[in-house]
């Protein structure tokens, strides 16, 4: 599972006190002596409460499936997010995380060499501060796919103008005569979201 990271702080107090009684004989009348307090307020704050970094997929996070148009194919996706559409592709979104999926016409497979040659420097180029980790084959549940591993700025914010650097992952599937399914994963740098990654890519079906 994801790990979290978790925040803990325990204070101890050491409480203090004395105490002493007044005797008093039945030909004395001397006021008894008070005992000082036995204990002193606690200057040790309360432990703050486990949170997740941000752009962490919480563990109770819902993955249900998505259907593309014309039903080529079918992935899971985290229920609840954001959805849009964006030309071919479907986005899904919620803070940080992205969930992108798009069906491409193609009549050859992709290889790790043509990833590289054409669809890296078309997404360098519409980035910034972009830096490539890796292009590699691998095997999903559904099937093998050509992954791109690469560091780009986020789109700016509506509001702000601020963009994050995201950790990025584009799985390229491919079958004949139905073409390219690219699902591309993304979030912030730092976020652990190994598990829901691969949740979303072992999922992933033609039809």
């Amino acid at each position: 599972m994801r790990r979290p990271f978790a925040a803990a702080a325990a204070g101890l107090v050491l409480v203090a006190g004395a105490g002493a009684a007044a005797c008093s004989s039945s030909s004395s009348h001397a006021p008894p002596r008070h005992s000082p307090s036995t204990s002193a307020p606690s200057s040790t704050p309360p432990a703050p409460a486990d949170t997740n970094p941000p752009g962490d997929i919480p563990d109770t996070q819902v993955f249900v499936p998505w259907s593309a148009p014309g039903g080529r194919f079918t992935v899971k996706v985290p229920e609840g997010w954001a959805r849009v559409t964006q030309g071919s592709a479907t986005v899904f979104t919620d803070k940080f995380n992205t969930v992108r999926v798009e069906g491409i016409r193609a009549t050859a497979a992709p290889t790790v060499n043509s990833v590289r040659a054409k669809d890296i420097p078309a997404i360098r180029a519409a980035g910034t501060h972009f830096s490539l980790v890796k292009v590699v084959n691998v095997q999903r549940k559904g099937g093998k796919a050509v992954l791109a591993e690469y560091r780009a700025d986020s789109a700016p914010n509506q509001v702000t103008g601020k963009r994050i650097p995201l950790d990025v992952q584009r799985y390229v599937f491919y079958k004949p005569g139905k073409g390219e399914a690219v699902v591309t994963l993304s979030g912030a740098v730092g976020a652990d979201n190994v598990d829901p990654w691969r949740t979303v890519t072992d999922s992933f079906r033609w039809h």
